[in-house]
């Protein structure tokens, strides 16, 4: 029996393996968006200085980019279909959010019994993968207790329909703790967004009928200080192993 149960254990970890390839090298069928070493296929926004960075192999941010405008990291080349495989980790969380809702399967907001919607305050930091060139279709990064993987722009759209805000609500919290690694596989054909966060579908096919039919995949930024203390959770992030696999 142990040796079943060791053999079992020994063949979904190779399993683990095909799937994803190993460290730095895409799996079969899917090619790299970063290197691991510079911003080849990248656009680092004008006027970062560089505060978006390659170090040690994996793309850090301090969510402190000087660039005027937009200060998110986007893609080179845009994209229609495809599956996108990314790990992340939050590095830390030195923002306490005070307005952290309490979200419900549905995607609405619980409510006390004055019908006040309800709040936590709880260590924060944010950032996401923005699809299509879209900053609101993006599929978030955060430490809200809801987990990531959510549409929060779809979501909290008051023009959604209660289904598509429910489709957009993660079904079950993946995260792994601040600090450690977590693993992204995103497929998006056509309308439909699915994501999967180490291991766990937390959103199976949600049908987005704004989703842009093309565009670039960004890395996004968030946060920002006020005299010298952040007043918004900071997107102090990093990325690695970046492969994508077209669909046609």
């Amino acid at each position: 029996m142990q040796r079943k149960i060791m053999v079992l254990i020994v063949s979904l970890w190779m399993s683990g393996l095909v799937a994803y390839g190993s460290e730095g090298q895409p799996p079969a069928g899917f090619a790299a968006l970063f290197n691991g070493k510079d911003f080849s296929n990248w656009k680092v926004p004008q006027g970062d200085n560089g505060h978006w960075k390659v170090a040690n192999g994996v793309i850090d941010y301090d969510a402190e980019s000087e660039a005027a405008g937009d200060k998110s990291l986007w893609s080179e080349r845009e994209f229609g279909d495809f599956v996108l495989q990314v790990d992340w980790r939050i590095k830390e969380t030195p923002y306490v959010n005070p307005n952290v809702p309490y979200i419900l399967p549905d995607g609405t907001h619980a409510r006390d019994t004055k019908g006040k919607e309800m709040h936590m305050a709880l260590p924060d930091s944010d950032s996401g993968i923005l699809l299509r060139g879209s900053g609101k279709h993006q599929v978030n990064i955060w430490c809200w207790p809801i987990g990531s993987g959510e549409m929060y722009g779809i979501r909290m759209d008051r023009n959604t329909p209660p289904e598509l805000r429910a489709a957009v609500t993660p079904k079950t919290q993946a995260d792994k703790p601040v600090g450690e690694w977590n693993r992204y596989e995103i497929t998006v054909r056509g309308k439909t967004v699915t994501v999967v966060l180490n291991g766990k579908t937390v959103i199976a096919g949600a049908e987005v009928p704004s989703l842009p039919e093309r565009g670039r995949i960004g890395l996004q930024h968030h946060g920002g200080k006020r005299d010298g203390k952040w007043n918004s959770p900071p997107a102090l992030m990093q990325f690695k192993n970046i492969f994508i696999k077209e669909l046609h």
